[in-house]
């Protein structure tokens, strides 16, 4: 499977795994160490903590749930010249400082 882009997953500020496009769609896998933590939790409660991938031909709704809507999203779209249908590639630019507990990178931190 060839992951086109990745985004790195923090929770608490502590990475926790890598969310990736792929050719068949996305894959979500928890980082080894993370799951050794005595402090890990779930990215979401639709992605519980495991150590096999999650694979889904959609954006899981989770992270599409990041993705600001209606007129923020407008903005983002403009600001950064993305289709508002590259779910991936706003969530990258807009999430990077989201309002909870999880934040995307680009880059590994």
């Amino acid at each position: 499977m060839n992951a086109f882009r990745s985004a790195y997953v923090y929770v608490r500020n502590a990475f926790a795994g890598v969310l990736s496009e792929t050719d068949s769609g996305y894959m979500f896998v928890y980082d080894k160490n993370y799951l050794k933590s005595e402090n890990a939790s779930p990215v979401s409660l639709t992605l519980p903590i495991r150590e096999e991938p999650y694979n889904s031909r959609i954006l899981f709704p989770f992270f599409d749930g990041l993705i600001p809507e209606g007129w923020l999203l407008g903005v983002v779209s403009r600001n950064w010249k993305i289709d508002t249908k590259d779910r991936f590639g706003l969530l990258l630019v807009a999430c990077k400082d989201s309002i909870g507990n999880v934040s995307i990178a680009e880059e590994k931190r």
